[in-house]
């Protein structure tokens, strides 16, 4: 089944990006087809990371955003569109799905439609969880994500109202660990994606030094494991 990704959040600073990007990653080394969609005009590090994977769109262009429901509708079997969404972005996609009719066209198609909510610890994640949920209740599914890199509790999400109302409407709820801090600055330093961060050498030196490889080693199979659970992987490429 073709799968169109919304990788949200509706906040800035709480790691929409970098689930983008270690979800590119994850298609890459699983061999799963795939096609990102970078809609942050600012610092586009989607795009920045993986080059040749992802292209820009433009969320008040009706046109522009009908290029990645085309990528879901045309792609091969099994192809993955990845939209890492910016800031502030739910009234924009919104108004494209309610002008253009998409959702029911991706419906008679078979194509899945995943919105995912990506949590700090905040009370204002939490609301605007809710506020997702409320908007699009049945019409997608959803994929609710605890960023420990941007929180180190999330006891408010689980006893919260919204935790028990995505629940009920079937939602994935999923981790993304907390890589060191000093580590994550290495990889964003060297302008490259986590494969090459931890595999390739410039000038003969190697990108990040060796417990830095290890750390994001140890992190990207953290991470796996917890993309493996929404059971879209296919053949692994060790690491």
């Amino acid at each position: 089944m073709n799968q169109v990704h919304l990788i949200g959040g509706e906040k800035g600073g709480v790691g929409k990006s970098v689930m983008s990007r270690v979800f590119a990653q994850y298609c890459i080394d699983r061999n799963i087809p795939f096609q990102g969609f970078d809609s942050d005009r600012s610092h586009g590090s989607f795009m920045r990371f993986y080059q040749g994977f992802a292209e820009h769109v433009e969320l008040e262009n009706f046109q522009s955003l009908d290029h990645l429901a085309e990528a879901a509708l045309q792609g091969d079997d099994g192809t993955q569109v990845l939209v890492d969404l910016a800031a502030q972005s739910s009234s924009s996609l919104r108004g494209w799905m309610d002008d253009t009719g998409v959702l029911e066209l991706f419906r008679e198609a078979g194509v899945m439609v995943n919105c995912w909510h990506i949590l700090d610890d905040g009370r204002d994640s939490l609301e605007m969880l809710g506020r997702l949920l409320e908007d699009f209740k049945t019409e997608v599914r959803y994929v609710i994500v605890q960023n420990y890199g941007r929180g180190a509790r999330f006891d408010a999400f689980q006893a919260s109202p919204q935790k028990l109302r995505a629940q009920e409407l079937g939602a994935k709820i999923i981790e993304l660990p907390r890589l060191h801090e000093g580590s994550m600055r290495q990889v964003d330093h060297s302008n490259s994606s986590f494969w090459a961060a931890i595999n390739a050498s410039e000038n003969g030196d190697q990108l990040l030094g060796i417990l830095d490889r290890q750390r994001v080693k140890v992190w990207l199979r953290k991470v796996y494991s917890e993309l493996d659970s929404l059971g879209l992987s296919r053949p692994t490429r060790p690491f």
